[in-house]
């Protein structure tokens, strides 16, 4: 029989044992709660694109509820619906041949009324060559000269600016693929166009808005009141790069950077002199920048709240801090609509003192918490304590201080699509040139252009670069 001594140390080595062993189950339950919350996360709970769930996505639900507005189009927005016009290139008219009653011609008959029906057709495509012929002349002194060029007119052969345009307009406005972009010009325009010169008339184009016309595009938003900044992944030469955005109402600027911090924002050459509201989503290297005045996303905060209540049901907190969010936005939205430029006092300091008292909470019940989800409410809540003022900016300013950075993440959406179609770019340069070219597009599309007729300019020389007012 063992004695005490020997029953003793089992019962040492059984409890250490047990001690591993609950350290173990502790560890992996920190594990499976972090794998659940990784695959429980979503678009509605998370920064996760609603392209990234698949076919299988549930249908999109939105915080805000029901505006009361009627689904489709509102009172008072123009419509695109096909209309007739007063002045049609061609008439035709068809007489009748006979009366359909007796039978009776109807040449000298009176005109009792007139049908208009009107077909908008596209005349047949055909690309126009035109020669131009350098005359040389001999002078009675022996000397031969030569007419100059037309402007634009540099080889023996090659394409013009509007056929140019459609190129541009075609690959980087409506995302086709070099080659099927180089079909559509030989299919409907009869010119033989190889993927080579897609890609070359392309640079050729964004080249030329590398001088004067970011640079006014980096002046304006420099100096406007309020900016959105943004960024996001773009795979170049088979690295990940960052797409950076800063753009206004007015103006749009997107640029490509191997990095994503406070090296690659000031290559921008915007947020560093800039003085004005920078919305931006709490990335912290945008805090970096203490002379802009801080807007903080309220979108994102509103997922981060969803996704604290899925992963923990009893962050009560959570629920607590979106109807703060929501109270103050349908007050700021009630505001702006009735022409006011502040929101009622008390409805603001209410809200104010909720969502605070929303984040005090949050981070008394996940203090000290060790788990990687309590960790991070812990955080979330801090942050909205530390950042109350950054956050509600747009209760306190509702006309001038927007609720979300939507309009920045509707930028960089042009450069997701992108990738999805193309799945990467091939060269710094050439994602470089993309980005040129978007700036020019959404900043001529802001200013109400026809895109057509912007790069139109553009193909031949002389860029359109907007007023900075």
């Amino acid at each position: 029989m063992p004695s005490i001594v020997e029953l003793l140390e089992r019962l040492v080595v059984m409890e250490q044992a047990l001690a591993r062993a609950n350290e173990r189950i502790e560890a992996l339950e920190a594990e499976n709660a972090e794998l659940r919350r990784r695959l429980g996360q979503s678009p509605r709970n998370s920064n996760m694109p609603p392209s990234a769930q698949g076919l299988d996505k549930p249908a999109p639900k939105s915080l805000r509820g029901r505006s009361g507005r009627r689904a489709g189009g509102q009172d008072g927005h123009p419509g695109r619906t096909l209309r007739q016009v007063d002045d049609p290139d061609e008439t035709v008219c068809h007489e009748p041949a006979a009366c359909v009653g007796c039978g009776s011609g109807l040449t000298d008959a009176p005109l009792a009324a007139v049908t208009r029906r009107q077909v908008f057709e596209i005349p047949q495509i055909r690309a126009r060559v035109t020669e131009h012929q350098l005359i040389a002349r001999r002078c009675s002194c022996a000397t031969v000269t030569c007419a100059d060029a037309p402007a634009g007119v540099d080889a023996p052969v090659q394409y013009g600016p509007r056929l140019a345009a459609i190129v541009v307009y075609l690959l980087v406005a409506q995302f086709g693929a070099q080659k099927r972009v180089a079909q559509t010009i030989a299919d409907v325009f009869g010119v033989p166009i190889s993927q080579g010169s897609v890609a070359a008339l392309t640079a050729r184009a964004a080249v030329r808005l590398e001088g004067d016309f970011l640079t006014a595009i980096r002046v304006a938003l420099a100096a406007a009141p309020l900016v959105h900044f943004d960024e996001t992944g773009f795979r170049v030469a088979g690295r990940l790069h960052w797409v950076h955005s800063a753009s206004t109402g007015k103006y749009s600027l997107l640029y490509v950077h191997p990095k994503r911090g406070r090296t690659a924002i000031d290559a921008g050459g915007v947020l560093p002199d800039f003085t004005g509201i920078a919305v931006h989503d709490a990335w912290a290297p945008y805090d970096c920048y203490s002379q802009a005045t801080h807007a903080l996303c309220c979108a994102h905060l509103l997922r981060e709240l969803v996704a604290a209540q899925q992963f923990d049901p009893s962050a009560t907190w959570a629920a607590q801090g979106i109807e703060a969010l929501l109270t103050l936005k349908n007050a700021a939205d009630a505001a702006v609509t009735a022409g006011l430029d502040h929101i009622d006092p008390e409805v603001l300091a209410s809200g104010i003192a909720s969502f605070r008292h929303a984040a005090l909470v949050g981070i008394k019940d996940h203090a000290g918490q060790g788990s990687p989800i309590g960790k991070k409410l812990a955080a979330l809540a801090r942050r909205m304590r530390e950042r109350i003022d950054d956050y509600l900016r747009f209760a306190h300013d509702p006309r001038n201080c927007p609720f979300d950075n939507n309009a920045a993440e509707r930028e960089v959406r042009m450069v997701k699509i992108r990738q999805k179609i193309s799945g990467a770019m091939r060269t710094q340069t050439g994602a470089e040139h993309f980005c040129h070219l978007r700036s020019y597009l959404a900043t001529a599309t802001k200013h109400g252009l026809n895109l057509y007729d912007a790069l139109v300019q553009l193909t031949s020389g002389r860029p359109w670069i907007p007023a900075i007012s």
